[in-house]
C-alpha cells in the first residue's frame, strides 16, 4: 500500500533592514529510501541565489548551498515536488532484549552513517540528563524488548506531555521542555532521544512532513501545519531502526513523509546559514502535504 503527496513548503524571512551577503544551507529535499521515493520535486530561491551548490551530508541527507551578494528585505526558500510513501513499521517484534543490545551493537564494526554507534552518546542538542534518565529507567526492565522499550518511554512522554506551539523556542534545551510537560515536536522528539540513549537504545531525529488531510473520520494529527519531527530508534541487529512519533503517540507510517534524519535538530534544520543585519526579522512557515487523488495503492 503506497500513498504520492503533492507537497509544498515556503519558509520567508523579512528583514526589518536589508540584509546582505548570505550564507544558507538548506535540507529540504526529501528523503529516498526502502519506503520512500521522491518522483519529482525542486527546492528554489526568491530571489534567486548568486550561488548555488546541490549535495549531501555525512548522513545522505539532500543539502542545498545557497549564496546571496545582494541586500534582501525578505527571502522565500521553497520545495515543491511528489512522493511516493509506502509502510514499512514492523510486524511481529523480533527485536533484541534490553540485556542483550549493548552487546549487539558493540558487534558491529564500521562508521558508516547508519551505525547505531553515532546515535548513543551527546550530540550538540542532546546531553545526558540525569532526571530524563531516571523517568526512563523507572519505565523499563532489561528482558523488555527494545521495541517495546521505545514504545512505552514514547506512549509516557506523550501522556506528559502538552502541545504548546508558545511554550517553547527552537533553541529550548529538552530538560527545560521535560520540566514544563510542554512543547512542540521537536521538543518532545528531543526528550524522547534523550530518554532512549539513557537506556542504552540508540535514537536519532527525523525531519519532515505529515500529512495535512486526514483519512475520513480520524483526527488531524499535531504539527501537520509545518514540517515535523519524530524519532527513529535501533533495536537490535533483526529489527534494525525502527521510526515512532511521540507526539502522536504512533508509529510512523504512510502518514509520514521523511526530509532529513541525524542525532538531534542541529544535523537536520531544514534553514541554517549566516548574514550581516541590523534590526529585527519575523519568520513564516507553510506547508501543504496533499494526497493525490484517484491513485490507486
Amino acid at each position: 500500500m503506497a500513498t504520492d503527496y503533492d507537497i509544498r513548503l515556503e519558509i520567508t524571512y523579512s528583514y526589518e533592514a536589508p540584509a546582505g551577503s548570505s550564507r544558507t544551507l538548506l535540507r529540504m529535499l526529501p528523503l529516498g529510501n526502502a519506503v520512500q521515493q521522491l518522483i519529482s520535486g525542486r527546492v528554489s530561491t526568491d530571489p534567486a541565489p548568486d550561488f548555488r551548490r546541490d549535495g549531501a551530508d555525512f548522513f545522505g541527507n539532500a543539502t542545498t548551498e545557497i549564496a546571496h551578494d545582494r541586500p534582501l528585505t525578505e527571502i522565500a526558500f521553497r520545495f515543491a515536488g511528489r512522493v511516493r510513501r509506502s509502510g514499512g513499521m514492523p510486524g511481529l517484534d523480533l527485536s533484541s532484549d534490553l540485556g542483550r543490545l549493548g552487546e549487539e551493537i558493540a558487534a558491529i564494526r564500521g562508521i558508516g552513517p547508519h551505525v547505531p554507534h553515532h546515535f548513543l552518546g551527546a550530540s550538540e542538542r542532546i546531553c545526558h540528563e540525569p532526571r530524563i534518565a531516571a523517568f526512563a529507567g523507572a519505565l523499563v526492565a532489561p528482558d523488555m524488548s527494545a521495541l517495546a522499550a521505545t514504545r512505552a518511554i514514547a506512549h509516557n512522554l506523550h501522556e506528559r506531555f502538552e502541545f504548546d506551539p508558545e511554550a517553547t523556542e527552537v533553541t529550548t534545551p529538552p530538560i527545560a521542555a521535560f520540566e514544563a510537560r510542554r512543547g512542540v515536536c521537536q521538543d518532545i522528539s528531543h526528550v524522547t532521544i534523550a530518554a532512549l540513549r539513557a537506556v542504552g537504545i540508540p535514537a536519532g531525529y527525523v525531519s519532515g512532513f505529515l500529512r495535512t488531510r486526514p483519512p475520513p473520520g480520524q483526527p488531524r494529527l499535531e504539527g501537520a501545519d509545518a514540517m515535523h519531527a519524530w524519532v527513529r530508534a535501533w533495536c537490535g541487529a533483526e529489527t534494525g531502526w525502527i521510526e515512532i512519533d511521540p507526539t502522536n503517540d504512533l508509529l510512523v507510517g504512510t502518514d509520514h513523509v521523511a526530509v532529513a534524519i541525524g542525532r538531534d535538530y542541529a544535523d537536520v534544520a531544514p534553514v541554517r546559514g549566516s548574514l550581516r543585519t541590523e534590526g529585527t526579522h519575523t519568520t513564516s512557515h507553510k506547508v501543504d502535504v496533499i494526497p493525490c487523488e484517484g491513485r490507486p495503492g
